[in-house]
């Protein structure tokens, strides 16, 4: 029986050694050490043997049961390295070649232009100040000289939350606010938000931004609001606008003004420009572009800010972002910035 042991033994590890790939390392250890294996096979007749023969035999058969294990494992340790290098060679990745580029976002035009407007008068001192867009009707209203038989207090063109609550339509409230709260001057500030309106159509958003500013201080005149429009007008549009003040009302300014930038797409002058004022669709020819309102803050809107100097001046102007972002960009409907079309804002990237 040792000698069919040893015979056991010897080819087990022959075989192992020889053993090209794990399936056959796995068929090896089964003919050998499985339950019906050759090794298993001989000590079922470890009963009929001499009972002195029977550690010795034991002992034999442990023996090789420890040596094949070792050399299965040794074996198999060695394909699986083999098998690792392998796979590493053919499924190498060729870092060199160039990866695909992820994609980047970017702010949004309206966000951008904002952000033009905004630093274009901090140059000259304005501050950037906020206020709620839920607003008592006090302050989108009253408070900015807009009394109650007003056609803007109707229900068509203004949110009303509650009862005297409204969702602003203009970002004025925030000037209401500023004034009541400083108590020293210059006043100087700039208005940024969201507004909303009972409007919706190629022009027009329920939802639409405002830049309103204000300048409050001892001797500000209306020549000073023109110089400040001019300098904006030809930072954000070009060096060579210009500017015109249309006399117009509004409640919470006197005197009011719209104010038109010269049309920066046609020839304001003959043979200026790179197209005919005629078929130019920006200015319908006319040679000017509607851009903001402002005037001399009415007196009414100190007296319910508390002012008790009379000798205090100031003016403001307001203006809609999506209209200058229409401008700069040529963007024909408005609703296109609210889409979420990516196709339509990555081309502002």
């Amino acid at each position: 029986m040792l000698e069919k042991l040893d015979a056991i033994g010897a080819q087990a590890l022959k075989e192992v050694e020889a053993a090209s790939s794990l399936e056959i390392v796995e068929q090896a250890r089964i003919a050998y050490l499985g339950k019906k294996g050759a090794l298993s096979e001989v000590l079922k007749g470890l009963g009929a043997t001499d009972p002195s023969e029977r550690p010795r035999i034991g002992a034999a058969a442990n023996e090789w049961k420890r040596k094949i294990e070792e050399a299965l494992e040794a074996r198999k340790s060695g394909l699986e390295s083999l098998e690792l290098e392998k796979r590493l060679r053919e499924e190498r990745i060729d870092i060199s070649l160039p990866s695909r580029q992820p994609h980047k976002g970017a702010l949004h035009p309206i966000t951008q232009v904002t952000r033009r407007i905004v630093q274009t008068f901090a140059r000259l001192g304005f501050d950037v100040t906020t206020g709620p867009e839920v607003e008592t009707e006090f302050l989108n209203f009253e408070a900015v000289n807009i009394p109650k038989d007003h056609p803007a207090r109707d229900m068509q063109d203004t949110f009303f939350a509650g009862p005297g609550v409204v969702l602003r339509t203009h970002t004025s409230p925030v000037q209401m606010r500023a004034m009541r709260e400083m108590g020293k001057w210059p006043v100087r500030i700039l208005c940024p938000g969201a507004v909303y309106r009972c409007d919706d159509d190629a022009t027009h958003s329920p939802m639409f931004h405002q830049v309103e500013g204000l300048w409050v201080d001892h001797g500000v005149k209306m020549s000073h609001l023109k110089g400040t429009l001019e300098f904006f007008a030809r930072e954000l549009f070009g060096s060579g606008s210009q500017i015109r003040l249309r006399p117009s009302y509004f409640p919470f300014v006197e005197p009011g003004a719209e104010v038109d930038v010269s049309c920066f797409n046609c020839s304001t002058q003959a043979g200026s420009g790179v197209v005919a004022r005629d078929s130019c669709r920006v200015c319908k020819g006319t040679g000017w572009i509607e851009i903001l309102g402002a005037g001399m803050v009415h007196p009414r809107l100190f007296e319910m800010a508390g002012f008790k100097d009379k000798s205090l001046t100031g003016f403001a102007f307001g203006m809609g972002v999506e209209r200058i972002a229409m401008l700069l960009h040529r963007i024909p409907d408005l609703r296109l910035m609210y889409q979420g079309d990516v196709r339509f804002l990555s081309q502002f990237s």
